[in-house]
């Protein structure tokens, strides 16, 4: 099925009169080390901007001073202190586990965490290296295969290649949809004409975008993107329609400001969110 932008204006409605942050869902990012905090501030801020209600990120305290000054609407957890994590994903509707996150000792304890604290009224987005952790953890991927919750892979073509052991010029749509239905997930292929494979066997696929978004962060945004909506429009949409819009919107705001930039910064893009939104609502 081919994405149109019909799926946005069927999704972004009008929020309603009476209405509060608690109506919004709330988001729990996950990731930043001290090396790669800017990775999980662009999905906190895209989550944000996207209109999730509460949004708490969980990082690397080094990344504290820059959280604020970026994104003051961002609640503040050190994803070291286990007790905080755990309570923090107990609390989340959407977590986003990975963005900027590394694969050393400590970020393999903090997956370990959050896997192990899922339950089925969640829906978590694993992204960047929490993909990799996983692909080289048996034990890991075991705990997300058999999650109760909503799983959401967001792999570029090499990191599938890591978690599905399909070489990238072998990752046809019938290869990657075998190893999908075994992970358990709904996974987005990001590429050129991105192929989102959905746990109903449905597979839809995004014919907008170009090299214009092939920067550092731009993926990172994209899991922003699906949290925040996912978080506020899982009442009245199935998950699949909402995946859907999430990744069209990502391209659909890039490829608008494509028309006069060469490159599309991630930052460019989540600032230009509320106001694209406004425009299907």
């Amino acid at each position: 099925m081919i994405i149109s932008d019909k799926i946005l204006t069927k999704i972004i409605q009008p929020r309603p009169l009476q209405s509060h942050k608690g109506d919004f869902g709330r988001v729990l990012t996950i990731g930043g080390n001290i090396n790669y905090g800017g990775a999980i501030i662009m999905a906190t801020a895209a989550s944000v901007s996207s209109g999730a209600g509460l949004v708490t990120c969980a990082t690397n305290k080094e990344n504290l001073t820059a959280l604020h000054a970026r994104v003051p609407e961002a609640m503040f957890v050190n994803y070291f202190d286990k007790i905080a994590l755990s309570d923090s994903i107990a609390s989340a509707d959407v977590i986003i586990l990975g963005p900027g996150l590394g694969d050393d000792i400590r970020a393999q304890e903090i997956v370990q965490v959050c896997l192990t604290n899922l339950r089925s009224r969640h829906t978590c987005i694993i992204d960047g290296s929490a993909i990799t952790i996983i692909s080289q953890n048996t034990h890991l991927k075991e705990l997300a295969t058999t999650s109760a919750a909503q799983i959401i892979y967001t792999p570029h073509q090499m990191e599938w290649q890591r978690l599905s052991h399909i070489l990238i010029p072998e990752q046809t749509t019938s290869t990657s949809q075998k190893i999908q239905a075994f992970l358990n997930a709904t996974v987005i292929l990001k590429k050129y004409h991105t192929e989102i494979f959905h746990k109903n066997r449905l597979i839809s696929t995004l014919e907008i975008g170009g090299p214009y978004m092939a920067t550092g962060g731009m993926g990172d945004t994209l899991a922003g993107i699906l949290g925040g909506f996912i978080a506020q429009f899982n009442k009245n949409h199935n998950l699949n329609e909402i995946i859907d819009a999430a990744v069209y919107f990502h391209t659909y705001v890039a490829q608008e400001l494509a028309k006069e930039n060469y490159v599309v910064l991630p930052t460019k893009l989540i600032s230009q969110i509320p106001a694209v939104m406004k425009k299907f609502e």
